[in-house]
């Protein structure tokens, strides 16, 4: 990573006190806290929108949540890339193309991959001449991380980023990970700048009756029992269950207008098996 001096330039990465470093990847203080998440009897709230409906009992949610998908993504990092291609027979590349696609950015563009894991976004980024920054809060991903890009080991909720100093923001099966929803998306609005774009990846839940069935079968039966063998059984578990924190697109899309964004639209890809939410930071 080279020394902070260069964490500091206008890559719109701002130093903040306390930043410490870790095997060479700018790590911020106090990433274990999870500012900004509201619990209330074991519901989480995503500014205002209850979700406790469409999540088990048994999914961690808040602090607990941070901690666990901390730990869960550190025990996976160094096979994740590849069993990932394989649990989504190839397709995984098809949706990032899509994703960044829908970004509509110019080379040179400079472009906040959060959640950034090992870097698949942030190197595509690079490849099409924009000059991406990651973030993730795993210090497993971040050292398993093939990007030549600055790395921030820091939660997205409450990053050291100046305001509006990105053109853009992507994010990579990363929505379901969060601890709150809302507040990540205030925090995108804060640091893109007017007028610039957003496209957020993650799986979603086929709509066609046929598909819907064979994708549950396949994510509660083969996703688990192939990512025991390949990787974390435990981690491969949760993985497919954590759609039960997304919400609904309707609510989703309220969640980004509410932040300051506009012209928000919902793709879905591959028949609903991945889905897309793309949007415009308001003027």
């Amino acid at each position: 990573m080279g020394k902070a001096s260069r964490m500091e330039k206008a890559s719109g990465i701002e130093k903040a006190s306390g930043i410490e470093k870790a095997s060479g990847i700018e790590k911020a203080s106090g990433i274990e806290k999870a500012s900004g998440i509201e619990k209330a009897s074991g519901i989480e709230k995503a500014s205002g929108i209850e979700k406790a409906s469409r999540v088990r009992p048994s999914l961690p949610t808040g602090a607990a949540k941070v901690m666990a998908v901390r730990e869960m993504f550190d025990a996976i990092a160094g096979r994740y890339e590849a069993v990932n291609t394989l649990l989504s027979l190839g397709m995984d590349r098809g949706w990032r193309r899509r994703c960044l696609d829908a970004l509509e950015l110019t080379e040179g563009s400079r472009v906040l991959d959060v959640a950034c894991g090992t870097g698949n976004l942030t190197r595509e980024l690079n490849q099409r001449g924009m000059r991406a920054v990651g973030i993730d809060l795993s210090l497993g991903m971040l050292q398993n991380a093939r990007a030549n890009a600055p790395l921030l080991l820091a939660d997205a909720l409450s990053a050291p980023l100046r305001d509006a100093s990105f053109d853009g923001a992507v994010s990579g099966f990363a929505l379901r990970n969060v601890s709150d929803l809302g507040l990540l998306m205030s925090e995108l609005a804060r640091v893109v700048r007017p007028g610039g774009r957003v496209s957020l990846l993650d799986l979603g839940q086929p709509e066609q009756p046929l598909l819907r069935l064979g994708h549950r079968l396949w994510c509660d039966y083969a996703v688990p029992r192939l990512g025991a063998v390949l990787s974390n059984r435990q981690a491969y578990s949760y993985l497919p269950r954590s759609l039960a924190y997304l919400p609904s697109a309707h609510d989703m899309s309220r969640l980004m207008a509410r932040a300051g964004f506009v012209a928000v639209e919902h793709v879905l890809l591959s028949g609903g098996v991945s889905q897309l939410y793309v949007a415009t930071r308001h003027l």
